[in-house]
């Protein structure tokens, strides 16, 4: 979209028969749809000024609903379960936090304006490229450097507004956006959560796919030529100048290349490995990388009364959980995460009928290479845990199912690894130590995902395509292509939603 808005004529090879990659709707022949991966989104700021700077209007393009309560938690403990549900109102999640421990109530509030702050602050640094070592110590980094606290963790930060643990994991389950543990996670990260009280919680009617291909309508009106079930072979090089892309062995010319595949999936398989200086085989295959996820889709032939659009279930071994998924061990008593889209959205399952998703977080291929000989019994165990939401036991009423485990986001997806969440967030892998948006162990390459600046998750993704747009439009001399509006665009920026009361 971007590209074409600034005068380049794109080419979209897509590999599978939909556009989105894991931003896509699943359709079963039974009549349910499901999100592949990612289920809502946060921080339509970003999305709105996209579409605008295209000539178009995501709430025209898409049909975009705020979700309160934003999602539902619930905690084991003692063979109890204790639930809290999360809102954007922040009276109403006073009174939830009270409910659980009073005194933590007070921190909530202190924790959004420190957030607020620390976002502000940050904000210039993850809207632009780090390209060389003079950008790590540029006056807007020197400025966030103290609020980022690279000395602590999530939780750690999280510990001087909430003292009850479960609170904590409120505000801080979110690193799993990342892959990540809140006792490792950097403490820049509490912005996560605190987005979703800001800013809000969507869902898109039809599921996220419904954004991807208002995407590809946007573009194609500029001018962008998509072309389906066209898997690139590899980048087509002179030197170390990228010339365009080969498919089935006919070479397509381009000025410029963008990759928008799975950074450790891809990059071995697209550019020759005496080309990279930098990301060699061999760097890729010691990088850290996020963990993986188990998912189960399900299709019932039941409603599901009482179960909220999305439910966080965190084990009373959740600490441990994350301990065993870095060990390459499969936790037994896992926590997880379910969609009910169907208690907001009734297109995605026919009437009287639910789909259900489910993500289990799981040890990555690189810790856990067996994966293949674990995923009939711990079917077995996902869906033993599902009888946390009160149903009972819902496999009579399976009428469709589909399994993604690491082996096949690996296979069928091309995800390295299996590492749902891409490379790992730690300090050492993020800003310049991280591949850059314009690559830079060879020319004409640029990078866009969650394996480029500024990392994971689906505004800091598009955060990082406008980025690269500014990058490639500046390297091929491309007309208007500012990263985001000027003063003198015309453009008014989104403004907060505010929670209904």
């Amino acid at each position: 979209m971007l590209l074409a808005a600034s005068g380049a004529r794109v080419t979209v090879y897509e590999k599978d028969e939909v556009v989105g990659g894991r931003t896509r709707t699943l359709t079963s022949p039974e009549g349910y749809s499901f999100d592949l991966g990612p289920t809502f989104f946060l921080y339509p700021r970003i999305l709105k000024e996209i579409f605008s700077r295209c000539g178009a209007d995501l709430e025209q393009e898409v049909d975009m609903r705020r979700l309160e309560p934003q999602y539902r938690l619930l905690f084991e403990q003692g063979g109890d379960i204790t639930k809290l549900d999360a809102s954007a109102n922040l009276e109403r999640m006073e009174a939830e936090i009270a409910r659980i421990s009073p005194g933590d109530a007070k921190g909530l509030r202190p924790f959004m304006a420190e957030n607020r702050a620390k976002l502000e602050a940050f904000r210039p640094v993850l809207e632009r490229a780090f390209s060389t070592a003079a950008d790590m110590i540029r006056p807007d980094m020197i400025k966030a450097l103290p609020l980022m606290k690279p000395w602590s963790t999530v939780d750690r930060d999280l510990a001087r507004h909430f003292k009850d643990p479960r609170v904590r994991l409120a505000f801080s389950f979110q690193t799993k956006y990342l892959g990540m543990s809140p006792f490792k996670c950097p403490a820049l990260f509490t912005i996560l959560s605190f987005l979703e009280y800001e800013h809000g919680v969507f869902h898109p009617i039809g599921g996220c796919g419904a954004v991807s291909n208002a995407m590809a309508r946007v573009a194609e009106r500029l001018g962008a030529d998509i072309r389906l079930n066209s898997p690139i072979d590899c980048i087509a090089f002179d030197g170390k100048r990228a010339k365009g892309v080969e498919i089935g062995g006919t070479r397509h010319d381009a000025d410029a290349v963008v990759v928008n595949a799975d950074f450790a999936g891809a990059i071995p398989k697209l550019i020759p490995n005496h080309l990279r200086k930098t990301w060699t085989d061999k760097k890729i295959g010691k990088a850290r990388y996020s963990c993986s996820t188990f998912m189960l889709y399900l299709g019932l032939d039941r409603t599901l009364p009482g179960v909220a659009h999305h439910n966080v279930i965190l084990s009373e071994q959740y600490r441990e959980n994350i301990g065993q998924i870095e060990s390459g061990e499969i936790p037994e008593i896992p926590s997880l995460y379910v969609q009910h889209a169907g208690a907001t959205d009734p297109t995605l399952a026919p009437e009287g009928h639910s789909a259900l998703y489910v993500l289990v977080p799981v040890p990555n291929l690189i810790v856990q290479p067996d994966w293949a000989q674990q995923s009939a019994r711990f079917r077995e165990i996902a869906l033993d845990r599902l009888k946390v939401l009160g149903l009972g036991d819902l496999r009579p009423h399976i009428k469709y199912e589909r399994i993604v485990a690491p082996q096949d986001w690996e296979s069928d997806y091309n995800v390295g690894f299996g590492a749902t969440f891409n490379l790992s967030h730690e300090l050492p892998q993020m800003l310049l130590f991280r591949p850059g948006n314009r690559f830079r162990d060879v020319e004409g390459v640029y990078l866009v995902g969650g394996g480029t600046h500024p990392g994971s998750g689906l505004p800091v993704i598009y955060e990082g395509a406008r980025i690269t747009t500014g990058l490639l439009a500046a390297d091929l001399g491309l007309s208007a292509a500012p990263s985001r509006p000027t003063p003198g665009s015309g453009f008014q920026p989104a403004t907060p939603v505010a929670a209904e009361p």
